[in-house]
């Protein structure tokens, strides 16, 4: 057995019950306008409203007991932290979660009504992340990465199994890609569940820093700019052990522009009444743009969270075919 699909088992077993198993729900309104069988897996339903929940949980509950007397840092733009900070009050654990000067408001925001400590890097979320390593390392205090760490991989990799169990006909499944860790770990899971399964990854091309991986076969550095999909920003650290496993479960790969994003969210909207944030526009704008391609066939979109501004949202929707940022 893969070793990371033996985590992800016991990680399955082991988060509930701090993390939902989320409804895997067939959308009529989105079949008939694409011509596939679109089903919407509602992890933005977590307690703090993404999929990060799962790999924090996983990785808090790991922790011996003096690890968790001295806390714990992290490094977010948002969707991490407060998964953290969640994961860290229920089991007594002090956290601090560092982010960059860029991190939305009411993210940083939800990072603090949790509880855990905020400090702000004035610099992007890859100097965040440098920093709290450093911070961590210097004060002996254990480093839980939002991606590069077995444990918080496959918790994440739990959403993989649900869907295998909800729904054993999937032909493909649409993930945002960030960092690597939800698709590493739940094409890890649905590959050995389901090996028919289509991965298909899908990046805003605003931040495209593991599909640059893949395309050179190793990490190199890749400018991003501004995107709606916050939650997938940021580069990945040398050495990832996300980044072997998006090469062994991505099957297909999709780029999305801004527009696109919009466009997704907006639809999902007026469809299914549900506000969601960029990196889940992402996802379903993957299926948007290569619709024909899976006519007739089952798909499912992973929409990965729900933590974006009112006032962002609303401008993002409210002017359809326009650049929000």
């Amino acid at each position: 057995m893969d070793p990371l699909f033996e985590q992800i088992c016991g990680a399955h077993a082991a988060i509930r019950p701090q993390v939902a198993v989320t409804p895997l729900a067939r959308s009529p309104a989105l079949s008939a306008a694409l011509g596939c069988e679109v089903s919407l897996k509602l992890d933005f339903q977590q307690p703090t409203g993404s999929f990060k929940i799962r790999g924090a949980t996983n990785k808090v509950r790991s922790l011996d007991d003096a690890t968790r007397r001295r806390g714990v840092l992290t490094a977010s733009t948002g969707n991490h932290g407060m998964a953290v900070a969640r994961a860290g009050a229920l089991a007594g654990v002090p956290v601090t979660v560092y982010v960059g000067n860029d991190a939305a408001p009411m993210k940083v925001d939800g990072i603090r009504a949790l509880g855990a400590e905020v400090v702000v890097v004035d610099g992007p979320a890859g100097d965040a992340e440098a920093t709290a390593r450093q911070c961590a390392e210097e004060e002996g205090r254990t480093y839980i990465s939002p991606y590069n760490d077995p444990a918080v991989m496959a918790g994440q990799g739990t959403l993989g199994i649900e869907l295998a169990e909800q729904d054993p006909d999937l032909d493909a499944v649409f993930i945002a890609v960030g960092a690597g860790g939800l698709m590493g770990g739940a094409g890890t899971a649905l590959h050995a569940l389901r090996p028919g399964v289509e991965m298909v990854g899908v990046w805003p091309e605003a931040s495209p820093c593991m599909l640059r991986a893949l395309e050179a076969g190793a990490i190199v550095p890749t400018p991003e700019f501004p995107t709606l999909s916050d939650g997938t920003l940021g580069a990945i650290e040398p050495g990832s052990i996300t980044f072997p496993a998006c090469q062994k479960v991505i099957d297909t790969r999709i780029m999305v522009d801004e527009a696109e994003i919009a466009a997704a969210m907006r639809t999902i909207a007026e469809t299914e009444c549900w506000m969601i944030e960029g990196a889940a526009g992402v996802a379903f704008a993957g299926l948007i743009q290569q619709a024909e391609r899976y006519r007739g066939r089952k798909v499912a979109v992973v929409l990965c969270g729900r933590n974006i501004a009112l006032d962002l949202f609303l401008r993002t929707v409210g002017q359809p075919g326009e650049r929000a940022v």
